[in-house]
């Protein structure tokens, strides 16, 4: 059977803050159909993998409760291969668990880590990239990442300093990365020409990875250590419970990805977008000749350019005057914002609990 030892864990349990307001709590962006493709992006980011790896062998860690809404948009999923966290703890201890459960099931367990939330656009080639990163990982003591190729200073990605020198065909060892960086530090990476996005897929085997959680957070890797003979029988949803709150929230990226040695980057081209913001939305999108993006059926645009709008099937909204500024309407609330400030869509969903509650969220 084809790559019977590879394993992807879909990562699902994001609330989706800067797509508000359609994209809420009860219901995030992993399970609407943002681009008005006719699939869910959680959707989307399943079949990518189906012909990959068996359905067996993919996993999805949400929170508990999305748990029925994934069942539902994930029906051909074996309903025990979805899995609910207890709590939102970040990355690390979504993947220092799921690296025990995978431990104990098959210890050759090779594992490609995803965001249930990305685009790809060039799926055949992704593919490929996938099948020559777990070739690295099956033959080296490594973590590997895909850096994304930069096309212009984007603030909201986190970006890779790679050395030039391959140690294996497309495979270059990682020197640094940083968070989001302000414009001018993102403006003098892309200058230098040896900085990458950071794509937020990893690959590695389940043994070099729990090496590397041992020794750059050894508090979590002995949390879950400690109760591993209870992973993979009925025990394992109460022992998460008991472990979850143990943890200390923190990313994969800054708790293991920063810290180890063996850390190494595929520069990498695919159509790919993290879709983590309404701009990114617009980028991908269909346009009109004046550059606008529009999903929904009863839209009127008039001397308007460079906009994002999404509307409700059948609402009438009429746009007039307005130049690059997102416009979202729901049943319940209408954002009207400027694209350059959409970093700070989640500030202003945190004023709107300050002042009227969880109701909007």
């Amino acid at each position: 059977m084809k790559n019977k030892h590879t394993y992807i864990v879909i990562m699902a349990g994001g609330i989706g803050s800067r797509f508000w307001p359609i994209s809420r709590k009860s219901h995030p962006k992993q399970f609407l159909d943002i681009l008005g493709t006719g699939k869910t992006l959680i959707q989307d980011t399943m079949e990518r993998f189906a012909s990959f790896v068996p359905k067996e062998n993919i996993y999805v860690i949400t929170a508990k409760e999305y748990e029925e809404i994934t069942k539902e948009q994930l029906s051909d999923l074996p309903a025990e291969n979805i899995i609910g966290e207890p709590y939102r703890k970040n990355t690390a201890p979504c993947i220092a668990y799921i690296s025990f459960h995978l431990m104990k099931k098959d210890p050759e367990a090779s594992v490609i880590v995803a965001p249930a939330d990305h685009l790809i656009l060039d799926k055949e080639n992704f593919l490929s990239i996938c099948s020559k990163a777990l070739d690295f990982v099956n033959n080296n003591d490594a973590l590997v990442t895909l850096g994304i190729q930069p096309t212009y200073p984007n603030t909201g990605y986190g970006y890779i300093q790679f050395n030039a020198a391959e140690v294996a065909p497309a495979v270059h060892k990682v020197k640094t990365f940083t968070e989001k960086p302000n414009k001018e530090l993102a403006q003098t990476f892309i200058a230098s020409g040896d900085f990458l996005w950071n794509s937020g897929i990893f690959f590695w085997r389940v043994e070099s990875i729990l090496k590397a959680l041992h020794i750059h957070l050894p508090e979590m890797y002995e949390v879950f250590s400690a109760e591993k003979d209870k992973f993979n029988t009925e025990e394992e949803k109460a022992t998460l419970e008991a472990i979850y709150p143990l943890c200390t929230s923190i990313s994969i990226d800054f708790g293991v990805m920063e810290k180890a040695h063996n850390v190494y980057v595929i520069p990498s081209s695919f159509g790919w977008s993290d879709l983590g913001t309404w701009n990114s939305a617009w980028e991908n999108m269909e346009k009109d000749y004046l550059d606008n993006a529009v999903a929904g059926n009863k839209v009127m645009i008039i001397d308007a350019t460079r906009c994002v709008v999404h509307a409700p099937k059948g609402k009438l909204v009429v746009l007039q005057g307005l130049d690059d500024y997102i416009v979202v309407d729901t049943k319940d609330v209408l954002l009207i914002c400027k694209k350059d400030k959409e970093q700070e869509i989640k500030e202003y969903t945190a004023d709107v609990k300050r002042n009227m509650g969880d109701k909007f969220l």
